[in-house]
Order: C-alpha cells, then structure tokens, then sequence
C-alpha cells in the first residue's frame, strides 16, 4: 500500500500505514527541513570554521525574530561536526569542533564562563572566582581543539547593566582574540543593537538576517517539504492557495509558529480520521498567533 502515497517522501511512505500512536509521534519529533537562508547560514558557519587562524579572525551574527529557526540552524551545524571521544585521541582531551553555549539570562563573566564549562564537562563550585573560571575555561577549550564558538540566546546582554554589558562585550572581543576562533553569536534584533555599540564588535561581526517569512516560491518548497514528512494518508496540498496564506498569516510570518500549526494540524487530522490538513482542521485546532499570547501575557 506503501506506493499509493505518493505525496509523501518516499522515506515516509511505509509509516503512513503504521497505528495512530507512532504516527502522532513521528509528527511531533523535531526534523530538519532544509530551505534557502538556512543553507546560506550554514555555509556561511562552515566557512568560518575553516577559516586560518588569525589576530583579527571574523564572526558571524545570526538575526531575527524570536523562533525563527535560528537555534536549529547552529544545533544542525554543532551535529555536523561531531566530538571525538577520549577514547579516539588517547591520552588527549576530547576534541569539540563546535562548542555552544548560550549567553545567561543574569549576564556576568561569572555565569558565562561557568556555562562554557559545564559544556565542557566540567562540574564548578558556586564560589569559584571568575578569573579562576576564565584561565580554566580558556585552557580547557586550547586543550579541546575549540574551532568556532556559539554563543546563544546573545540578546540575553540587555538584560545587565551597562556596565555588565560593556564587560561581557569586551570579554567576547578578547576571547576571539585570545583563542582566534570565530565566534557565532545568535538573537534577536536585540542582540544587534547590543552587538553595534561597540564600534570594534561591530566591525567583526556580519550580520545574516533570518526574517519573517512571506507568500513566495521559498515558503511554497517549505510548505511542501513539510507535508511530504508528515505520514498523512492523503494529500493535504498545503502549498496551494487559500491554505499557504491561511497558514502564514495566523504564524505571523515566523518558521517555528509555522510549524506548529502543521503540527497541530496533522495530529487532528489522524485522530480525526481525515487523514488530510484543512482550512477547517487549522481552525479546529484553537491556535492563537504569538502577538495575541503577548496581549495575554501582559
């Protein structure tokens, strides 16, 4: 039967015919889905990590709303290039690539050197000095070949003082310099202003905008991309007007949202027994677009 459906990637096609329970489970697993400004992001990472070592090596800044991608896009190039295990490199320390932190929600050198340790594997004591951190974290990622730094959640600065966000501003500029490996910093629009106050950041870092999507060629791929993971046992033409416009204006333009709605949407179809995402079925679902949950909120 596996055969017939042939709106489904043909990797996808034996599931549709697999019970309701593994089905809704495959619809809610995280998958990548590839798309144009995510593989330019990509390459843009790539070209950072191979860049040759430098006094003044370049950075990258990925932009744009709350959401839109930007964390999966780092995640997808973190898993591409794997740690190797103690095991691999005897008597060495493990080589990682690709270490990723996020910026702290109470940004201070403290905090920040303290999450670059725990993704190093080292477990701290609370009352560490920051510069005991700062010489350990430092010579920890020396010893594990660090190649490119990720620095999440960077719009998370703000939430300082001025004085914290001039430190930690600084303290990424030195740590590029001391290390001279690129630095990948994530975030909103936020992180942007934080990142241009200061002249010399500024200059280091080429901003790569991620930015809401719109009714286009692009958004069509995505949204038949989607469909065609999705074990439905019938074709729910999601690229097709009204539905594509339908989709996009209740996500307001923001890929995670997107995605949810199909999400959601797809669940309903199977336990409904339609087997098929509808006008009708999105409304079923009860979503509500992400600036009426801000309303809400406050």
């Amino acid at each position: 039967m596996s055969e017939e459906y042939s709106h489904l990637h043909p990797t996808v096609r034996s599931l549709a015919n697999e019970e309701n329970e593994s089905r809704i489970r495959r619809i809610r697993t995280d998958r990548w889905i590839s798309y144009a400004r995510a593989e330019m992001a990509l390459a843009a990472c790539e070209e950072l990590l191979t860049f040759p070592k430098r006094t003044r090596m370049p950075n990258l800044l990925l932009v744009g709303p709350t959401n839109n991608g930007k964390t999966m896009i780092v995640e997808k190039f973190r898993r591409s290039h794997a740690t190797k295990a103690e095991s691999d490199t005897p008597g060495r320390a493990p080589e990682i690539p690709i270490l990723k932190v996020q910026m702290p929600p109470g940004p201070d050198e403290h905090r920040l050197f303290g999450a670059i340790l725990s993704e190093l594997g080292v477990k701290n004591i609370l009352s560490d000095r920051a510069s005991r951190r700062q010489d350990a974290a430092v010579r920890l990622m020396q010893e594990c070949n660090v190649g490119l730094l990720i620095i999440d959640e960077t719009h998370n600065l703000l939430s300082g003082s001025r004085l914290q966000q001039r430190r930690l501003l600084n303290l990424l500029r030195w740590l590029g310099n001391e290390l001279q490996i690129p630095l990948v910093a994530v975030g909103t629009t936020e992180a942007l202003h934080a990142i241009q106050s200061d002249d010399q950041l500024a200059n280091r870092f080429d901003p790569l905008w991620l930015p809401p999507w719109r009714i286009g060629q692009e958004y069509r791929q995505l949204l038949r991309a989607l469909e065609s993971v999705l074990p439905l046992r019938h074709a729910s033409q999601l690229s097709e007007s009204p539905l594509d416009a339908k989709i996009l204006s209740a996500a307001e333009g923001i890929l995670g949202e997107v995605i949810s709605i199909i999400t959601r949407a797809a669940v309903r179809a199977i336990t409904s027994g339609c087997e098929a995402i509808s006008d009708k079925l999105i409304d079923e679902v009860g979503y509500v677009p992400p600036s009426q949950r801000r309303r809400v909120a406050a």
